[in-house]
């Protein structure tokens, strides 16, 4: 082998190890992107934090009403049925609000669903509050059962004017195989 042949291999294992130690790096950075990315677009469910509701304190503002809509779709592994009761509600913020979505498990088996949201526009996230849904627990249905799921939420009065609609989409997965069979049975 040739002197010249022998530094083209060292130049392209160095580039290669250079590729993997970006890979690596891309890796550990990919983690923090993907709550950035979720943080700027309102996906994956970040919804405003924590909130306390006592109707004795907070008013509605009713000089306004900000539109809701609701958008359910299957994972391509998950066969239940899935929607909500209405497309869209109105709301005043400030305003605690209860709607419901439903499910049907169409198989012959027992299946664990669980629903993910996402909300847009991102710039509503912090002022959209859940205080009780579904999507907070995995569902677990019998074959053929069908079940009523309610969401309770309150869009903040702080949401800036400009936002007029809101759209909260829930996507829900078979999480039946991540489930030990005897929670399934019921030990």
């Amino acid at each position: 082998m040739s002197n010249s042949q022998q530094q083209e291999i060292k130049k392209t294992v160095k580039k290669l190890c250079l590729i993997v130690v970006g890979m690596c790096g891309f890796v550990v950075a990919l983690v923090p992107l993907y709550d950035l990315f979720c943080e700027v677009t309102g996906l994956n469910g970040k919804t405003g934090g924590p909130y306390t509701y006592d109707p004795a304190t907070t008013q509605p503002d009713t000089s306004r009403l900000v539109k809701i809509n609701f958008i359910t779709n299957t994972n391509g592994g998950m066969s239940w049925d899935f929607w909500p009761e209405h497309g869209g509600v109105r709301v005043h913020p400030g305003k605690l609000e209860e709607v419901s979505f439903f499910v049907k498990n169409t198989t012959d088996k027992v299946m664990v669903g669980q629903a993910i949201p996402s909300l847009v526009p991102a710039s509503a996230t912090q002022y959209f509050h859940k205080t009780e849904c579904f999507c907070f627990e995995q569902q677990v249905l019998q074959p053929g059962e069908e079940m009523e799921m309610p969401m309770r939420f309150i869009v903040g009065r702080e949401l800036p004017r400009n936002v007029q609609s809101i759209s909260l989409s829930y996507a829900l997965f078979d999480v039946t195989e991540s489930m030990q069979t005897g929670e399934l049975a019921g030990g």
